[in-house]
């Protein structure tokens, strides 16, 4: 008897939490993501498939929640530092050190797991401009299924993340209205990546609700 198990979709969030987002925009950031848990939770297909991976990144580069699927996913506070540099290289690396680690490759014997989606959220810029540039092609070679970048607030700067992906999302602030949008568009990504998947096509992303501009 073979134990099949479910073919997972790994998402992978890397969350800025760099100095200036200090006050409003984490605990918008924290309202917002715990929102996005409990719309995911509500679609049986996630809670069948669904394992998240919680990057955060500032001077330093914390996976603060290790892979774990959706079920058993519990409700954390993201904190954030005084001040201090946005090392979004650093945390490329790091989710690149995690997916080689965490996906299963399909075999004879198993069918491994959906291709995994990347989410990228911050409020500025890379301050490791040269790991960040190093680790672009290093993404790209990982094959996930959509990469998503979001620069949030007036001081975020999209150019950035368009270097690493055609879907960039552009708030223009940082607030609990805005960030609480951004994540139900980002847990419809989710739920619409699931299903497209097991037909085989792309994943094309939800039209997006009017607070959010999507660059092209």
């Amino acid at each position: 008897y073979l134990f099949v198990m479910n073919r997972r979709l790994l998402a992978y969030f890397l969350l800025d939490t760099s100095g200036s987002m200090n006050g409003e925009p984490i605990e918008a950031l924290n309202n917002g993501f715990n929102g996005l848990i409990s719309m995911l939770r509500a679609d049986p297909q996630a809670m069948d498939t669904l394992h998240l991976s919680i990057i955060t990144f500032d001077r330093e580069v914390k996976n603060i929640v290790p892979l774990i699927d959706l079920a058993s996913f519990h409700p954390m506070e993201i904190t954030c530092p005084d001040s201090g540099p946005t090392h979004t290289g650093a945390a490329l690396e790091l989710v690149s050190e995690l997916v080689q680690k965490d996906l299963l490759k399909g075999s004879t014997e198993q069918k491994g797991d959906w291709r995994p989606l990347l989410f990228i959220f911050t409020d500025g810029k890379p301050s490791d401009i040269q790991k960040y540039r190093q680790m672009i092609p290093v993404i790209k070679d990982l094959e996930f299924g959509i990469i998503v970048g979001c620069a949030a607030g007036p001081k975020a700067d999209e150019q950035f993340l368009k270097e690493l992906t055609s879907e960039v999302v552009k708030l223009d602030a940082t607030d609990a209205v805005t960030l609480s949008s951004f994540f139900k568009w980002v847990s419809s990504s989710i739920t619409m990546g699931g299903k497209t998947q097991g037909t085989g096509e792309n994943i094309t992303l939800p039209p997006p609700p009017s607070e959010l501009n999507i660059i092209v």
